[in-house]
Formats: C-alpha cells, sequence, structure tokens
C-alpha cells in the first residue's frame, strides 16, 4: 500500500524542488507559496536580470502547467492579450483565436510599459478568471495565475499601475540582489548552459487544487475575524496614511493567514499568523501621505496598537493581550 505524503509534506517538496532551480531566499518562497495557495496574483518588483522570468517559467513546469509570456510595451493592444476573431472566407464565419490570457501561469513581463488600457485588460481576468470578449464570457482555468514585472529603476515612458488594478495584486515582493553564495549557486547551474527540464512534476494541477481546498477549511474564530477587521480600520485612521486597505485586502489578509496556518500544519489561524502576512498583503496596498515614512514601520506601529485576542489554543506562539516587540516579525 502507497502512503501519499501529507500536504504540508507535499508543498515542502514543491518548494525544495523550485529552490534547486530558481535561487532565491527561504523567505521568499514561503510567501510566494502563501500566494500560490490562495489562488492569488503576483507583482515582482525588481531590477532586470534577477529571476523573475526563471521563476514565472519553473513555477509553470514544477507543475505541469501551461505557460505565456507577453512583452508588455506601449503598442501592446488588449486584443493581443485576450484573442480577437478573424473572419474565414472558406466557411464564411468568424473564428476566435485565444490570446495568451488563455492560460494557468501567464507572465506580463514589465507590465507598466503597456497602456492603462491594455493594462485594463487583465482586471476581469484577474478578479472573476473569465474574459468578455464580443459580448460572450469565456471562463479561465481554476488555477489562473498572473505574475506581472516592473523594473523599479527607469521609469521613462512607464505607466504606473492603478491603485485599483495593484489592490487585485495578492502580493507585491522583490526578489533582490542574491548573496554571495546563492550568485554561486546561480552560476554552478548555469555553467553548462539551460537546466535540462523536470523529468516530472513536483505537484500535479490536481494535488495544487486540493491543496487550495484545504486552505480555506482552516479554521478562523470569530475574535480573530473582529482582530483582522480592526487592523484594517487602524490603516484607514492612521494620520500618516493616505489610502488604507480595502475590503479586498482584509479578505486577502484573511486567506493568507490560513495559508500561514495549513503550511505550518495548524488547524486554526492564530493571532501570529495574521501578524506574518500583515506586511506582504498590505504593503503594496497603503498610500503614505509621505515618501518619508516607511511602510514597514507604519504597519509595525499598527500591530501594536492594536490588542490581540486571548486565544488560549495560541499561547506559546503569541500570548493574548497587548503584542510586545518580540511577538511581531512582520515578513
Amino acid at each position: 500500500m502507497v502512503t501519499l505524503p501529507s500536504p504540508q509534506q507535499q508543498i515542502k517538496n514543491w518548494q525544495q524542488g523550485l529552490g534547486s532551480r530558481v535561487v532565491c531566499s527561504a523567505d521568499m518562497l514561503h510567501l510566494i507559496t502563501v500566494c500560490l495557495l490562495c489562488k492569488g496574483h503576483l507583482l515582482l518588483e525588481d531590477a532586470p536580470g534577477l529571476g523573475k522570468t526563471t521563476l514565472a517559467k519553473t513555477m509553470a513546469q514544477s507543475m505541469a502547467m501551461a505557460f505565456k509570456r507577453i512583452q508588455c510595451t506601449p503598442d501592446l493592444l488588449p486584443s493581443d492579450i485576450t484573442g480577437v476573431s478573424i473572419y474565414e472566407q472558406a466557411s464564411q464565419t468568424f473564428k476566435f483565436l485565444p490570446g495568451p490570457i488563455f492560460t494557468n501561469i501567464l507572465l506580463a513581463d514589465e507590465i507598466n510599459r503597456t497602456s492603462p488600457r491594455t493594462q485594463s485588460a487583465l482586471l476581469e481576468a484577474m478578479a472573476e478568471r473569465t474574459v468578455t470578449i464580443e459580448r460572450r464570457t469565456r471562463t479561465l482555468p481554476a488555477t489562473f495565475m498572473v505574475i506581472a514585472t516592473q523594473n523599479p529603476v527607469e521609469f521613462s515612458g512607464t505607466y504606473p499601475l492603478p491603485e485599483a488594478q495593484l489592490d487585485r495584486f495578492f502580493m507585491k515582493l522583490s526578489l533582490g540582489y542574491p548573496s554571495l553564495e546563492q550568485e554561486a549557486q546561480i552560476l554552478s547551474l548555469h555553467q553548462r548552459g539551460e537546466q535540462p527540464p523536470l523529468a516530472a512534476p513536483l505537484l500535479t494541477e490536481a494535488q495544487l487544487l486540493a491543496l487550495q481546498t484545504a486552505v480555506t477549511q482552516v479554521t478562523i474564530e470569530p475574535k480573530l475575524i473582529n482582530y483582522m477587521a480592526a487592523l484594517m480600520a487602524a490603516t484607514r485612521q492612521h494620520p500618516k496614511i493616505r489610502l488604507g486597505g480595502s475590503s479586498r485586502a482584509t479578505i486577502t489578509l484573511m486567506k493568507a493567514a490560513q495559508a500561514e496556518a495549513f503550511i505550518q500544519g495548524s488547524p486554526a489561524v492564530t493571532p501570529h499568523h495574521i501578524q506574518q502576512m500583515l506586511a506582504p498583503v498590505l504593503g503594496h496596498r497603503l498610500l503614505l501621505r509621505s515618501a518619508s515614512d516607511s511602510v514597514q514601520d507604519i504597519l509595525q506601529s499598527i500591530a501594536l496598537a492594536v490588542p490581540v485576542p486571548d486565544m488560549p489554543s495560541s499561547r506559546g506562539q503569541n500570548p493574548g493581550g497587548p503584542a510586545g516587540p518580540a511577538d511581531l516579525q512582520l515578513l
């Protein structure tokens, strides 16, 4: 009788396999996993050449999923993403040619280089996993995920993403420059050319869907629902924040906390899980009144100010009552 690995072991195996082919920090790989388990979309902001495209391609390959790439340019049209109908003379009918958006993992490379009109072609797909073209709505795969990249250094000829679209990205992450050891590892991986394809997927699409469903079953007690609502209300009332978190941000925080608990094998969410996900979820959603302020510092102050509910099941991880600095390790 074959013993199947536990969900947590499946996740660990996937992380180890991905980490052996894409060099990034353990914290970054963990947050990418949370995003994937929550069916979230990911925005990667980094300088060129730090492995953003490689990460997206390898993620798709590790799960044997379809992968498409869009190189965003100023002349890219919405139909270049969604698809177009062409007239066939032989049959005297219109035939729909699906665009690259009809895939599992879509890489929108340098998304801020294309016009707002074209950027908006992704909004329906990201929010509802459907695409409406010529009054007909087509469904995207249940595992559809957008991984978008943008260059934080060069702003000439770019169109910054509007807040409405930023809010649809589950997280905004930065891989950052590798350490000396990581740089050496990258050289070792590429010294004989491109890496060969994986012999077998690390995680199947069916397994991923099962994990994503299991994440939603992680228990959240009413006290913690109120705690998350209080945290979000604090972002809307903070004197240094011009635009606080939306209701979508609160839902995202809840999902991320469930995934954090699930990865750790916990049957229920604790205040610690929520605090761990606060910065990754809200970092790109808050508009500050001054550029000199730090989102991380503001979120730290909010987490310290909002009382933590007393949760007997979470004692030992994060005691009840007002949180102290030792309790708060925002990623």
